[in-house]
């Protein structure tokens, strides 16, 4: 009985991780690639193509850059959880496989992971985009409000 109630528990633990894991995908993804389409609209440059392979690749980088700057999330860990994310770092697969799997370590150890994400992805945008106060100054005195 208590193999089976084990092995339930090991079945939940792994489909939560999974659906977390997708969650953080898409958020970065959605992120990296809106920024990327923005900043390409402020530059009056084409949409990224999905044929593309130069597009692939940029959008590839910014994914692994995104994620290379939440791993800045793991610094206010205790030694325990550090133990965590080190263990992701070093796991199998390619190094966005191995960043994602640290983000999955820091979504389960940080109770404010979210929130702090959050915060990640604003300045990564306004960095990435920029603010847009040169646009809303532009927009300002074509409406005679600048």
């Amino acid at each position: 009985m208590s193999d089976l109630i084990s092995g339930e528990r090991a079945d939940l633990a792994a489909r939560i991780d999974a659906e977390l894991r997708e969650r953080i995908e898409e958020a970065v993804e959605f992120l990296c690639l809106d920024a990327l389409v923005e900043r390409r609209r402020i530059l009056g440059l084409p949409p990224p193509a999905a044929d593309s392979a130069t597009d692939r690749a940029e959008f590839t980088a910014q994914v692994r850059a995104f994620l290379e700057r939440l791993s800045a999330l793991a610094a206010d860990l205790a030694a325990e959880q550090r133990q965590k994310v080190a263990a992701a770092e070093r796991g199998a697969g390619d190094e966005t496989s191995r960043l994602l799997a640290v983000q999955l370590v820091l979504a389960r150890e940080l109770p404010d992971y979210w929130q702090r994400f959050d915060a990640m992805r604003l300045a990564y945008t306004a960095e990435r985009v920029g603010s847009g106060g040169e646009r809303r100054g532009l927009l300002g005195r074509l409406f005679g409000r600048g």
